[in-house]
């Protein structure tokens, strides 16, 4: 059927000795064939797919949509009531998960559904009895993670009976209450935590109203250190009643510690670092974001024999002096927060070169930073920025499109970049933002962008008809790009009906609900997700 060319002369092939009305024939068979083929492949559905693909498939699926599927037909099912989509489940319908309408149904489905497969287990008040865990002790053997939220809890069930508990607990999470007492279910679990090695106390900061109130320390956290020696991470996070004495507890029994969180524990003023540091010779991480340190307490420390390498210290209040005296005597710091400090000058930029070691550098948060002139910006970006990773300059006026256009070169390595300024603050501006020039910045030098945020105004945002093409550059060489944060206007509108034409809808998100951070840089970052 094929002719074969040689030297530029045409054989005749076996097609063409064939009469024409037999050719005719053969093509008209020919069609028939590829019609029919055509068809078959149409027929083909969901259905045909092997169960294992079909696994997979469903795996992507949240719970609620399998347990719909599970009503199509009884291969899906039977591929719904697999334990192998079922190892992390969350009982908490205000957080996206199931809602069990007893007790009874919740003991059959940890037997029957869940059993050795389940590893994360998210649990309301409602739910948390002693049958309950009982059952997950018996059942699911494998339990390495648990959240036990009693944050809208009134009143606690009564333990008098509970004689098991998960033994193999990772991670535990638990969100106290403002008003109930946690000492009545922590004496009956102490015996079968000391395994622990993450544990997250979740406050009620976020519910907090601006009246005071009567504030009670609803857990003991004295006793609870005792029953978890083996603690690496320990997150405080938004409780009212912690202070440093509890710090002092766990740094007294937790040797291993490597990360101690307390954001916004407004009672932590820094008078047990200095113990802090001394014990826990492993801890790399310490945040204390919206802490109320005190210079001398920081300052008294001995940040010279320690090991940290990841310091958040975002809206702490600290002086200038203190900054210098704190960032010059630690080793080696490979993260920094340093966010909404007034105290944060060109002198502690200046000092910190001059007489720390800034080598290890790979993040720096420098958030509403606005005491920091551009040139002070410039020289220390200009001869760091090459081992940065993440990066944050938003809410600092002097951080304009020509101060970014000319650091980019030096910033090869970014993967994290946060940038702009927001409409309470855009009068500060002193000109127009060139977006244009900076997405071909982008584009040119940081195609390891994955996160990036440009949060400025859309007022001051200065843009061509030709905006397009810079979209286009960008989203063609920067194809490790996940999120890219603007602020709802016109020119977000643009750009994110520029990357849904590209099939890549989840790229474009709003400031209103998006902010790009540097903490995915942390070690621990993946143990700190919590909730």
């Amino acid at each position: 059927m094929f002719a074969v060319m040689e030297s530029g002369v045409r054989r005749k092939s076996m097609w063409d000795t064939l009469p024409m009305d037999l050719q005719s024939l053969s093509l008209s068979c020919m069609s028939d064939e590829v019609l029919h083929s055509s068809y078959r492949r149409s027929r083909t559905t969901i259905d045909k797919l092997p169960d294992k693909v079909l696994l997979r498939i469903f795996s992507y699926l949240s719970h609620r949509e399998i347990i719909n599927n599970a009503f199509v037909c009884k291969r899906w099912r039977t591929i719904s009531y697999n334990t192998q989509l079922w190892d992390s489940v969350s009982f908490r319908p205000d957080r996206h998960g199931l809602c069990v309408n007893s007790i009874d149904t919740l003991l059959y489905l940890i037997g029957a559904r869940f059993g050795p497969s389940l590893r994360h287990l998210e649990m309301p008040m409602d739910v948390i009895t002693h049958p309950v865990l009982h059952e997950l002790a018996a059942k699911c053997p494998n339990l390495t993670s648990m959240i036990l939220d009693f944050s809208t809890a009134m009143q606690l069930h009564d333990f008098n009976d509970m004689q098991a508990f998960p033994t193999r607990l990772r991670t535990m999470c638990i969100c106290l209450s403002e008003v109930i007492f946690m000492e009545g279910f922590m004496r009956k679990i102490y015996n079968f935590i000391n395994g622990l090695e993450v544990l997250h106390l979740v406050g009620t900061y976020e519910k907090a109203d601006e009246e005071e109130e009567e504030i009670y320390e609803v857990i003991n956290v004295h006793k609870l250190k005792s029953a978890t020696p083996n603690l690496k991470v320990v997150n405080l996070y938004g409780i009212n009643f912690v202070d440093d004495s509890h710090i002092e507890a766990f740094s007294s029994n937790c040797i291993q510690l490597e990360c101690l969180a307390v954001n916004f524990c407004a009672k932590v003023n820094g008078s047990s670092l200095k113990i802090l540091l001394s014990r826990c010779k492993k801890l790399k991480c310490l945040l204390m974001q919206q802490c109320s340190l005190q210079n001398d307490q920081v300052m008294a420390a001995e940040w010279d024999k320690s090991a940290v390498q990841e310091l958040d210290l975002t809206a702490t209040d600290i002086s200038t002096d203190c900054l210098i005296d704190l960032l010059t005597r630690i080793p080696s710091l490979r993260w920094l927060s340093a966010g909404q400090l007034d105290g944060f000058t060109d002198a502690v930029l200046r000092a910190w070169t001059e007489r720390g070691n800034v080598k290890n550098l790979i993040a720096l948060d420098l958030d509403l930073c606005d005491n920091l002139t551009e040139e002070a910006l410039y020289k220390f970006l200009a001869r760091y920025g090459s081992n940065l990773r993440g990066l944050v300059l938003s809410g600092i006026p002097q951080c304009t499109d020509s101060l970014c256009s000319n650091v980019m070169p030096a910033l090869k390595n970014i993967m994290i970049l946060r940038l702009g300024l927001s409409e309470a603050l855009s009068y500060r501006l002193m000109g127009k933002i060139h977006v244009d020039g900076l997405l071909d910045n982008f584009a040119n030098y940081a195609q390891n962008l994955e996160r990036l945020e440009m949060s400025w105004d859309p007022d001051s945002l200065r843009f061509s008809d030709k905006s397009q093409k810079a979209i286009d550059t960008m989203r063609v060489r920067c194809l490790r790009l996940k999120c890219l944060v603007l602020a709802d206007g016109k020119y977000y509108e643009i750009v994110k009906a520029n990357y849904e034409r590209a099939d890549r809808t989840t790229v474009v998100r709003t400031a209103t609900n998006c902010c790009v951070s540097i903490a995915y840089l942390l070690t621990h970052y993946k143990d700190l997700i919590f909730n």
